[in-house]
């Protein structure tokens, strides 16, 4: 199960965004590693969030906060006195950016000026890594995957504030921890992360997982749309390899790093519907017939092939088991399973893979 030389055992690891889907498997891996796992994020938003579920609270310490107070979370940092941190806090969904532009913005913009602020004024800090997402680049739907190199931008309000997530972490890296005897820092940008625990609304898999529970039918929103779909321990994986090589082999690790599914590998919304009705025919699904259109992108996709030469990092899941470990881990839920032993096994079988 320990892929990362047993170099998180014993470790102290702030995971800001702990109450949050990604954060929350992050968390129950590092715990299972045998680090020393602290959480810092707002309370969790309803009683099937996956820190609630898996009773996270119990297994690390967690503390409720708002990234975007900037005293209090430094203060907080300065307290623990971390090694290693994980930056997941953030706005995560394109349609609630559009609700509330401001809030999306504050969010993602200057909870990222302050967990670098953090870091800058904690002396016990090896290792921080800003995790964004593949929307950060400016996307012209071109066929090939983009690279870490390539333009930041973004149309809609979460895009945009995640480019501008990744100008803030480069800037920081250039004049404050560029330096020996400073933190290691990088970015880390995921395609669609799915897998059992995330019920945010407008999404795909826990729309058709939420309908099925209810016995209702799913509306399936740009059914051919193509995304770089990843079941949630790929990319984590991928983060925990990178913060493995920061605290080991340094600076020459830092910047942007992408970790997405092959790019020859394409697969569209109506894929998924198809993969996830082979294994619950009962799923009832339609096409929306809502008018509203907001800006989503149509084509995404990400080159890895600097994560696959330099960390030893390359996904482990095609995509019919990336659905199988999706919906597994959905239906764990429903069957009212022990479910932080239930995400235990299913990041043991990961390994195994």
């Amino acid at each position: 199960m320990d892929l990362f030389n047993n170099i998180y055992k014993n470790k102290k690891v702030l995971v800001t965004g702990d109450t949050g889907f990604k954060g929350s498997w992050l968390c129950i891996w590092l715990k299972e590693l045998g680090a020393d796992v602290y959480g810092y994020a707002l309370p969790p938003l309803t009683e099937q969030d996956n820190f609630v579920t898996t009773n996270l609270a119990s297994q690390i310490h967690h503390t409720d906060g708002d990234i975007r107070n900037n005293k209090t979370f430094t203060e907080y940092v300065q307290q623990i006195e971390p090694e290693i941190i994980f930056h997941l806090a953030a706005q995560p969904l394109v349609i609630e950016s559009y609700n509330n532009p401001h809030y999306n913005f504050e969010t993602n913009l200057m909870g990222t000026v302050n967990f670098f602020e953090a870091v800058r004024n904690c002396s016990s800090v090896k290792v921080a890594i800003n995790v964004t997402t593949d929307k950060c680049y400016q996307n012209i739907e071109q066929e090939i995957g983009y690279t870490e190199e390539d333009r930041m931008g973004g149309d809609d309000p979460y895009s945009a504030s995640k480019g501008c997530s990744e100008l803030i972490t480069n800037s920081y890296l250039k004049s404050f921890f560029s330096k020996e005897n400073t933190a290691n820092i990088a970015s880390a940008r995921a395609g669609n992360v799915i897998g059992g625990g995330d019920w945010a609304d407008n999404r795909i898999l826990p729309d058709m997982m939420r309908a099925y529970k209810n016995k209702e039918v799913s509306a399936i929103r740009n059914p051919q749309s193509v995304r770089p779909w990843q079941f949630v321990l790929e990319p984590l994986f991928g983060y925990l390899k990178l913060g493995e090589k920061l605290l080991t082999q340094g600076k020459s690790f830092s910047g942007g790093w992408n970790f997405g599914p092959y790019p020859d590998k394409k697969y569209t919304v109506g894929n998924v519907v198809d993969e996830v009705k082979k294994i619950i025919p009962a799923i009832k699904t339609e096409i929306s017939s809502s008018k509203e259109k907001l800006h989503e992108a149509n084509l995404l996709q990400l080159n890895i092939t600097k994560a696959i030469g330099k960390l030893d990092w390359k996904p482990k899941l095609n995509f019919e088991e990336t659905i199988q470990f999706t919906i597994d881990g959905y239906l764990q839920e429903l069957e009212n399973k022990n479910m932080y032993q239930a995400r235990v096994e299913q990041i043991k079988s990961y390994c195994a893979k």
